[in-house]
């Protein structure tokens, strides 16, 4: 049997694998699943829509268990913010190990109800069971729906030459919150660096920065498009969103953020480049180029960085990264996140 790689499918697994067979084909389905896309879009007519995203949900140990069900809505509500729609309804599935209790289960579903409340949403269906062969840190599926004016949507479509692209507050957000609690020891940091690095686990969230941007307007006003960077780190969420607009983006590699507490992370998980490793809480950002300043005084105002980084332009679907030296590399196919098997070796490993 061939070994698969970790995490999400390769996008040409995608194009022929699962996007050839979508079941029945819908007029009203403005944005079906493609590379780059965090939400479907669904017309319901009178110029209404309907946004929905999917995304797994999990119990990081190093967090515990309250920590790791907030963690789980803002994955949820991250993705569908992105839309320019906010969520609204959700539907979650728990697949649970046997050996996840009672007290257990209690404790994680008060806290993800309590966020739920906190971003508006209202849980309305889904399936709670234990199973056998569910020993995972991955414990359910969830699925998040929001209502809105269909001139409010964003799409990658939207995106056009010439527009500014943006990166909120920089690589592995993620990936430093997870090692910072997981591992605390193995990092490089001063205990004022630590608290810093494990702070992360509340910036592990685009809901902020979505809201933020969109103040601003959309289309000819404002925001082009957004997009969640998570899996595949920043340079992965730039060519997703390459990909997803048929456009190509050139990007200053230098200009991107980089924390000490983000380097000194990956270097913990044995050398792992946080540009291309998992960035939950950064959020990519298209705008028009004369409200790009705009967007960036919104962010600032909500306590949020941002970064101008570069441009799209005309072209296919690649990413132009020049380093710092002047050389530039072309990118068309994203290198896989090594966060998963990092993060593998550290649970076999017993790191502390």
């Amino acid at each position: 049997m061939v070994e698969s790689r970790l995490g999400k499918l390769a996008p040409d697994t995608l194009e022929r694998l699962i996007f050839p067979h979508l079941g029945a084909a819908r007029p009203e389905v403005r944005v079906g699943p493609r590379v780059g896309a965090d939400c479907a879009i669904v017309r319901l007519g009178a110029g209404r829509v309907m946004a929905v995203t999917t995304d797994p949900f999990s119990l990081v140990p190093a967090w515990g268990l309250e920590m790791s069900a907030r963690c789980s809505c803002h994955l949820l509500a991250s993705d569908l913010w992105t839309s320019g729609i906010p969520p609204a309804y959700a539907s979650l599935g728990f697949l649970l190990s046997p050996g996840f209790d009672d007290a257990e289960l209690g404790i994680y579903w008060k806290a993800m109800s309590a966020e739920w409340e906190a971003l508006g949403v209202a849980v309305v269906a889904g399936h709670t069971g234990r199973h056998a062969g569910c020993e995972s840190t991955v414990i359910g599926l969830g699925t998040l729906i929001g209502v809105g004016d269909e001139g409010r949507a964003l799409t990658a479509a939207m995106a056009g030459p010439g527009d500014v692209v943006i990166v909120t507050k920089g690589c592995a957000i993620e990936a430093t919150a997870v090692a910072a609690w997981a591992f605390p020891g193995r990092l490089a940091l001063d205990a004022a660096g630590l608290a810093r690095a494990r702070a992360l686990v509340d910036q592990v969230s685009v809901v902020s920065d979505c809201r933020a941007a969109l103040r601003v307007g959309v289309g000819e006003h404002g925001v082009t498009s957004l997009h969640d960077a998570t899996e595949g780190g920043v340079l992965g969420g730039l060519l997703e969103l390459a990909h997803a607009s048929g456009l190509d983006l050139r990007v200053e590699q230098q200009r991107i953020p980089l924390s000490a507490e983000a380097r000194a992370a990956c270097e913990a998980f044995g050398g792992i480049d946080p540009y291309w490793t998992l960035s939950q809480g950064t959020l990519i950002v298209t705008a028009r180029p004369a409200r790009a300043a705009t967007v960036l005084e919104s962010l600032a105002q909500e306590g949020i960085t941002g970064a101008r980084v570069g441009e799209m332009v005309p072209g296919s679907g690649k990413l132009w990264l020049t380093s710092s030296d002047g050389a530039v590399r072309v990118i068309a196919e994203p290198t896989p996140d090594p966060y998963w098997a990092a993060y593998e070796r550290s649970v076999r490993e017993a790191w502390a």
